[in-house]
């Protein structure tokens, strides 16, 4: 299936193709939206794979969730701190949803950030 069909499919048809290849680039599939939210945090944060305390792990999630719903205007990068760590700011209300369709929401947006 290539890139061009792969958008016609449902959400999870798509999520698991995402995951198949971050599974090729990173050499480990993301065991879920965590997960990937974590590399995209990394990816923002530009500082390379190293260690991180648990603390750091939750704010790169952190940052992932905030850089992916900025694709849609729910956040705003504000700023950058001396240490190199994106700082976003809410600009606009999020739905209202369970938590499916939250985690849904973000892995469109997700799926969004990897299409750039």
């Amino acid at each position: 299936m290539d890139d061009i069909d792969i958008e016609d499919q449902p959400l999870e048809v798509q999520w698991n193709h995402l995951l198949d290849k971050l599974e090729t680039m990173i050499g480990k599939r993301p065991a879920d939206l965590n997960g990937v939210l974590f590399l995209i945090g990394v990816q923002e944060l530009g500082q390379g794979a190293k260690r991180f305390t648990k603390e750091q792990k939750q704010d790169l999630m952190h940052i992932g969730i905030c850089k992916v719903l900025s694709l849609s205007s729910y956040y705003v990068l504000e700023y950058t701190d001396s240490d190199g760590w994106p700082h976003y700011r809410l600009n606009r209300a999020l739905p209202v949803g369970d938590i499916l369709k939250q985690e849904n929401l973000l892995k469109m947006h997700v799926l969004e950030y990897f299409r750039l």
